[in-house]
């Protein structure tokens, strides 16, 4: 099970399945994402990266991997819709960056993509880093909006 450098588990799932499955939740984060995220966090941005914050008080759960009992997803499947998002799959999180820009923090991802182990999908327009390691397919890095 592969395990990252500068995230604790509790920063990348919700509180249910850190609760269920504690330490043993690695298993379910993609080692790709892992990985990339070690990178970016040290030889990119160089600065501390939020995911979720739950278990420090903050009222972050759902930046990571979201368990079918999250409200988000809970609120897809009662409308009938359906909701692949890679953060299901242990394949995404969004995050803030402190003492950065959300802009800054894609500019220099994009700057810097040949460090990047795999290609990597960025949201663009939104107001956090969404990061996913979905196949980009189109180059390093790929910037989408939903």
């Amino acid at each position: 099970m592969k395990k990252s450098k500068h995230f604790k588990i509790q920063e990348l799932v919700c509180p249910e399945v850190y609760k269920k499955y504690g330490e043993r939740a690695w298993m379910f984060i993609d080692p790709e994402l892992i990985e990339t995220l070690d990178i970016i966090r040290e030889k990119i941005l160089d600065k501390p990266m939020i995911v979720n914050n739950w278990v420090s008080g903050g009222g972050y759960t759902q930046r990571g991997l979201r368990c079918n009992i999250c409200q988000l997803v809970r609120d897809k499947t009662k409308n009938g819709k359906l909701y692949l998002s890679a953060h299901n799959f242990g394949k995404a999180i969004d995050a803030t960056i402190e003492g950065m820009t959300v802009e800054e923090a894609r500019r220099l991802i994009i700057k810097n993509q040949i460090l990047l182990p795999c290609p990597i999908r960025l949201e663009d327009g939104v107001s956090w880093l969404h990061l996913d390691v979905y196949d980009a397919d189109k180059g390093k890095v790929h910037l989408f909006k939903v």
